[in-house]
């Protein structure tokens, strides 16, 4: 089997597993499951899968559904405890996966059923026409590593690890030999719970000899700000940053997934690369269409090249999104590590930001767009997810409208993936400290509530019958984009940038707006936005010769009609190979307008 080189528009809606479906509206800093309430995966039943495929969504993101450490005790499950000390909040965090062969019992309504109860969400996901994406967390897992339900012949990782080495290939884990691991020292007056007293903190933590921590530490005790709750995994990297694997030939990089996969058919590859494997195979076969990569960047490339081509061989349609925050690798993590898609945070998701707060000029997106355009559609493109601060808090933007303008050029300037973080579409500033999650930040690491979120799910009514008059209308504006998104042609087609020519040739376009073009032979848009919370009034928006060419328009005048609300046209005036239209743009415009 191939997949199709076809470009295909895709919308990830990232869901945090846990909070969904939590009504309770506490909100108690170091809240308990009993005082703050918790999601479940029933909590996700067909009337709010069918109005989350409606908000215009082909995937679905689950995050945290991995089992990972957490402090509650379900120990009549056969689940060893987590050490508070080494959990980061009450509820853990879901980069801290603890057996990656079941599924946070939290989620469950019966744990001892927990599995069973995450697959029937699988189908019902499914049913309802969403893909399933789920976290795979490759560069670090928690200190206590325990698979209660393995596959035959499957080991837990570092169980078979000779830990009087520090390195070995075949390790799992890097070891600090003769050293135990000591918790760092707490910052700015931190204590585990909240200071809570608990029975399992009258004993240390411990492990020992000591691993490096996730983040590459090598310090027995790692700093407070370091991954402590994790540890490292060994990919075949020696301590001194050289190989012990095969390195992919030169040419690689031209040659599809197949090619890759038979390359690794005769090489002995480290312990860990084949666990990675055999877990992601494992999910394929429970139905998961797909996999988010943490810290990909973290994780040597020719395993990727190892992993991914795997994973196409068994399913070619699998998608395949990770983190790698430095530009100069991401065409070798694509091309040699056959990624699907890779976060554009630090091009187009900050140029935007600063943007947004009135510290950045639209020029800058002209840049972004330039550097990437060989790679333009390996991009994801998002405005909010959990690492992120909100769009609406005042420490981003203050104001979920001025999220507007910025989606519609991060939704339609190319035709990468777009991803929305639950919430986001009703404005959800995640103002409250939840405890060790602080505001800003919808946590990740507590049992809480998301307040504008709960008003849209009215009790279990999927309805946003509770949603004040500014937040419906924010989701509806959410809701007619991503749909245009998947049904619009000139979305996977050609981008042309004329923002730079307006500024030189029409007089009121200011570095506040932005505007280019996308098209195909069926379809032709002009996509203009105001950045500015102030009405700009009526501006002069020139496509230049090149646009009408592309366009096929000779003289004369023509009808453009606004595509989200369908209550607007404006006319082009086309003379002497210089296109003209007059176009309103209030305070926050962001507008689609398409020929004919």
């Amino acid at each position: 089997m191939t997949k199709s080189n076809t470009p295909e528009k895709h919308v990830v809606y990232q869901v945090f597993t846990r909070l969904f479906g939590n009504t309770n509206t506490t909100n108690k800093p170091w809240g308990t499951i009993e005082e703050n309430g918790v999601g479940k995966f029933n909590d996700f039943t067909d009337k709010a899968l069918q109005e989350i495929k409606q908000l215009g969504v082909s995937h679905i993101w689950y995050t945290g559904v991995p089992h990972h450490a957490l402090v509650r005790d379900y120990s009549q499950y056969g689940i060893a405890a987590d050490h508070p000390s080494v959990v980061k909040g009450r509820a853990g965090s879901p980069y801290a996966v603890k057996d990656y062969y079941n599924v946070n019992p939290d989620l469950a309504e019966d744990p001892a059923n927990r599995l069973d109860e995450f697959k029937a969400l699988i189908e019902r996901s499914h049913r309802n026409g969403l893909k399933v994406i789920i976290d795979i967390v490759p560069n670090h897992v928690a200190r206590r590593y325990q698979g209660l339900t393995n596959p035959e012949g499957v080991e837990d990782f570092g169980a078979s690890d000779n830990t009087s080495a520090v390195y070995h290939r075949d390790n799992n884990f890097y070891y600090i030999p003769g050293e135990a691991f000591q918790v760092p020292e707490a910052k700015n007056g931190y204590l585990p719970l909240g200071g809570e007293a608990h029975p399992d903190l009258a004993e240390p933590y411990d492990e020992f000899p000591a691993k490096w921590t996730g983040n590459g530490t090598r310090l027995a005790q790692p700093k407070f700000d370091d991954w402590y709750e994790t540890v490292k995994v060994n990919y075949g990297v020696r301590p001194d940053g050289s190989k012990d694997f095969d390195e992919l030939p030169l040419g690689y990089e031209l040659l599809e997934h197949s090619a890759h996969h038979q390359f690794w058919q005769d090489k002995c590859v480290p312990d860990s690369w084949n666990k990675f494997r055999d877990i992601a195979l494992y999910w394929l076969d429970l139905g998961v269409d797909g996999f988010r990569y943490d810290m990909a960047e973290m994780v040597p490339v020719e395993f990727w090249s190892f992993m991914n081509s795997s994973i196409k061989h068994v399913n070619p349609d699998a998608f395949l999104m990770a983190e790698v925050y430095q530009p100069q690798l991401y065409r070798d993590y694509i091309h040699l590590g056959k990624m699907d898609y890779l976060y554009d945070k630090v091009d187009l998701y900050d140029s935007l930001k600063l943007i947004m707060q009135g510290r950045g000029s639209t020029d800058n997106i002209v840049g972004v767009q330039e550097q990437l355009l060989d790679i333009e559609h390996h991009m994801v493109h998002f405005l909010d997810n959990h690492d992120e601060q909100r769009l609406a808090s005042p420490e981003f933007a203050g104001d979920a409208d001025k999220g507007k303008p910025a989606m519609l050029v991060s939704t339609t300037l190319s035709t990468s993936p777009t991803m929305v973080y639950f919430g986001q579409e009703v404005g959800e500033s995640a103002a409250e400290d939840a405890g060790f999650g602080l505001h800003s930040r919808t946590t990740i690491f507590d049992y809480f509530g998301v307040p504008n979120y709960q008003r849209w799910m009215n009790d279990g009514k999927f309805d946003g019958g509770l949603l004040t008059e500014q937040e419906r209308a924010l989701r509806d504006f959410y809701q007619r984009l991503l749909n245009f998104l998947l049904t619009s042609s000139a979305m996977t087609g050609k981008y042309l940038e004329i923002h730079l020519y307006n500024r030189a040739h029409s007089e009121h376009y200011n570095e506040s707006l932005f505007c280019f073009s996308r098209f195909d032979e069926q379809q032709k848009l002009l996509i203009v936005v105001n950045f500015a919370d102030v009405n700009q009034g009526m501006v002069k928006v020139k496509l230049p010769a090149a646009l009408l060419d592309a366009w096929q328009l000779g003289e004369g005048l023509y009808v453009l009609t606004e595509q989200l609300y369908g209550n607007e046209q404006v006319h082009l005036f086309v003379a002497d190979g210089d296109g003209e239209a007059i176009i309103e743009l209030p305070a926050l415009a962001a507008k689609i307008y398409q020929l004919g």
